[in-house]
């Protein structure tokens, strides 16, 4: 007579990747990527415009619309809401077919705010990825992104207005979603951007704890550490060339970045002796480029990162953490309010400076450069942070929790309320 199977099932996650930066779509598939298949039955459910990055997957997809990239980047420049009524509303209708078909046990999100409709709606739990920045539990200091007041008055004059507004546009932000919640009978989030941001059941914040000033967080707010991932790209015919006796300095504006400044990026660093690995990151390759810089549309930023002295992105969280998991400094250039407050946070450690995308000049640029690049202490800076990155796996950490979840049910809606 057969004994009966004592194995458990697996638990079934449903990630959903908010296809309007690459970003918000490696992080899901860096942690699917890392869950034990034996445990776990994994689903992706994402616009596929990102899909040719990501390489082979072991898991299922389920095709989601996600607006363009290029109407989220406009909306962030015009100081807009990014979502609309109309667009919470439909998501909610795609995350509820999916979640439908897949019938998961767990929800995992990346920037789908339709998520805190949707996943309450259907009684899933939802575990929200986020960046600590938005955290309604961070002291925080806004500093006025390249908005229209910006490029009028000049960052000077228009900081003490945007301060002034700032609330009131942020409680603009947070109406479409509270309207749609209202739809669907839900409470209101209130008017915190950061509370819609990072509304669930679980919030995980993917940043080492050391860059922030956070008030006492609850049960369910936790930080797991930074996701590095890098797409593989091969390696251009010019790599294994390159000169070994002057430093490397790494440039990526990444998918949301200033493509604009990089014709000054590149003659900037054609004047300095070093060797430049630029990833246009799709971006048309520039007709003059100087003899030290090397040009490619994509790199494979990883190996590329471990060879270089300097990292000059968009001030962004994927590219800094991946220069600073390897103690490599970083200038950024940020343009959006995203990118201003992951690098105030940098900054403030010591390991990089921030030069404002919409108001960089050739001189200010060579200047921040040639000071990062020789300066010792910010050097010694991100090798700090480096050593404290090491102190955290954010797959660990998050298949822990996962695992937490799948062993006390009766607490998954309840997570922030013991």
């Amino acid at each position: 007579m057969s004994r009966p199977s004592t194995s458990r099932p697996k638990t079934r996650l449903l990630f959903f990747a908010e296809a309007v930066t690459l970003a918000h779509v490696a992080r899901p598939v860096a942690l699917a990527q890392a869950l034990d298949e034996q445990l776990f039955d994994v689903h992706l459910a994402h616009h596929p415009r990102y899909r040719q990055l990501l390489g082979d997957l072991a898991f299922s997809e389920h095709e989601i619309n996600s607006i363009s990239p290029q109407q989220f980047i406009q909306a962030l420049a015009g100081g807009k809401p990014l979502y609309d009524v109309s667009t919470l509303s439909s998501y909610v209708g795609e995350d509820l077919r999916v979640i439908d078909a897949v019938k998961p046990d767990i929800i995992v999100g990346d920037f789908r705010l339709s998520l805190a409709v949707s996943a309450e709606l259907a009684g899933v739990p939802y575990i929200a990825l986020s960046n600590a920045y938005w955290s309604p539990y961070c002291e925080q200091q806004y500093v006025v992104p390249d908005l229209p007041i910006t490029r009028t008055l000049g960052p000077a004059l228009a900081q003490p207005l945007f301060s002034l507004v700032r609330p009131l546009a942020f409680a603009l932000h947070c109406r479409p979603m509270n309207k749609v919640r209202r739809r669907y009978g839900l409470p209101s989030l209130g008017y915190d951007l950061g509370e819609v941001y990072t509304h669930a059941d679980y919030t995980l914040y993917a940043d080492a704890p050391d860059l922030y000033r956070m008030r006492r967080l609850p049960l369910n707010h936790r930080f797991i550490g930074p996701i590095v991932w890098s797409p593989e790209f091969p390696r251009p015919d010019w790599w294994q060339s390159l000169p070994s006796e002057r430093p490397i300095v790494y440039v990526t504006l990444g998918s949301s970045g200033p493509a604009g400044l990089l014709p000054m990026l590149l003659e900037t660093l054609g004047s300095f002796n070093v060797t430049a690995l630029v990833s246009t990151a799709g971006a048309p390759v520039p007709s003059l480029v100087p003899e030290n810089v090397h040009v490619a549309s994509y790199l494979p930023g990883e190996d590329a990162v471990k060879m270089a002295s300097l990292v000059i992105c968009n001030g962004g969280s994927p590219t800094t953490h991946q220069a600073l998991s390897q103690g490599v400094p970083v200038v950024g250039l940020p343009s959006n309010l995203d990118q201003y407050l992951n690098m105030a946070a940098i900054e403030k450690s010591g390991a990089g400076q921030c030069l404002r995308a919409g108001s960089c000049e050739a001189k200010a640029l060579h200047s921040v450069i040639s000071r990062v690049l020789d300066d010792a202490v910010t050097h010694a800076a991100a090798r700090r942070l480096a050593v404290r990155f090491t102190e955290y796996d954010s797959a660990i950490e998050f298949q822990r929790i996962i695992k937490q979840i799948g062993e006390h049910p009766e607490r998954r809606r309840q997570a922030g309320k013991d």
